[in-house]
């Protein structure tokens, strides 16, 4: 018989003594959850209707796969922002001998995400969400970069703190490493459970917290916590592409999610926690549904534009188009190559484009000139 839990009831956890500091182990997760409060219920009712309109539109849309990149890419840079990364939108696509170097290293930290959520995403064919997985997506996400020393890969086997110079002053320190594989394995059935009955955004929602306060490595949890969010919902069928991402809600105001998360630690308030997530889903479904409805009208009024103006160049012109819908940022030699032509023949197809508004020179310089299909890029700022 499954345990029954009271959100409204609910139990954080429980302090333990260490060498001259304490640190917090939260309750087991894999129960079956049930609430009396009718704004959790009316909140989740709309937030699961904004995301059945966002999956039920993605799959009506032929070639979503043109616009994934892009969200995945935003993604990447927004998740990463909020630990630090300086990265902008436009610059991730970019070559990276053309990142300046005092920008490279937050460059290939966006890349390599980029690179983990995307091999994620793909695993989801053969591998479940599981603990295996995300540290296969942290040790891509931390190869070469700043954390490249603290275990890729593997659960932290010492103790970790947030916020604060030290274990003394730290603003939050989670369980000792000891109770890792418990509490990762407790978190993992739970996601899993077919013989109980919780909504599958209550469970994300909840084991999203759950993971962020286990915080499983010695670096990268946010982003891998935030990914975790996506693969859920594109496992369970709640998402048939990847499309939702929910960073750029917790970036509007970083210090409200941050307090969420603690209110839920410190006051036993799961149920504010919640209604916060469900609020952030709602909003970013909604969003992402806006989002894509413009960039197929854009689709389309380019499509048109290009076949009017092109002539004879028409194939190259509208397979330049589909390239950069992908990935619009582009360089004179990446035509030639898409477009399967000589440097003369990609030069004027480029300078078409930007005649017709639809590519910006960047870079400033006269030879290796950047190109940047701003209007589509900035759907997604």
């Amino acid at each position: 018989m499954n345990v029954i839990h009271d959100i409204e009831l609910y139990r954080a956890g429980r302090t333990e003594k260490g060498v001259g500091y304490k640190y917090f182990v939260p309750e087991s997760v894999n129960v079956q959850w049930q609430w009396k409060d009718a704004q959790l219920g009316a909140l989740l009712e709309k937030a699961s209707i904004s995301v059945g309109e966002l999956n039920a539109y993605a799959r009506l849309v032929p070639n979503t796969e043109l616009f994934i990149q892009l969200h995945v890419t935003k993604e990447a840079v927004v998740s990463s922002r909020i630990e630090g990364t300086r990265t902008q939108l436009d610059e991730a696509f970019m070559p990276e001998e053309e990142v300046l170097p005092e920008r490279r290293n937050d460059w290939l930290e966006v890349r390599n995400y980029t690179q983990a959520l995307n091999r994620a995403i793909a695993q989801l064919d053969t591998l479940p969400v599981s603990s295996r997985m995300l540290r296969n997506a942290h040790q891509i996400l931390l190869s070469g970069v700043r954390g490249e020393h603290k275990q890729p890969g593997e659960f932290r086997r010492s103790q970790n703190w947030i916020g604060g110079a030290s274990l003394q002053d730290a603003v939050f320190i989670p369980p000792a490493h000891h109770y890792i594989g418990e509490l990762m394995g407790d978190l993992e059935n739970f996601l899993h459970n077919q013989e109980i009955f919780v909504p599958a955004l209550i469970r994300i929602g909840i084991a999203h917290y759950q993971f962020e306060t286990i915080h499983p490595f010695l670096d990268g949890n946010g982003r891998i916590g935030r990914l975790l969010i996506t693969l859920y919902l594109v496992s369970e069928k709640i998402l048939h592409k990847p499309l939702l991402y929910l960073s750029s809600f917790f970036e509007k105001d970083k210090s409200l999610y941050y307090d969420n998360l603690t209110r839920a630690r410190e006051k036993n308030d799961l149920l504010h926690w919640l209604k916060y997530f469900l609020v952030g889903v709602d909003e970013t479904a909604r969003n992402a549904s806006q989002t894509l409805s413009e960039v197929l009208a854009l689709k389309q009024t380019k499509e048109q534009l290009i076949t009017e103006k092109s002539g004879r160049r028409a194939k190259s012109a509208l397979a330049l188009l589909g390239h950069l819908f992908i990935s619009p940022v582009v360089t004179v030699k990446q035509v030639k190559s898409v477009c399967d032509l000589s440097i003369k023949s990609a030069n004027d197809l480029v300078e078409l484009f930007q005649s017709e508004g639809i590519l910006k020179e960047i870079s400033g310089q006269t030879r290796y000139r950047i190109f940047v299909f701003s209007e589509y890029l900035d759907k997604f700022k």
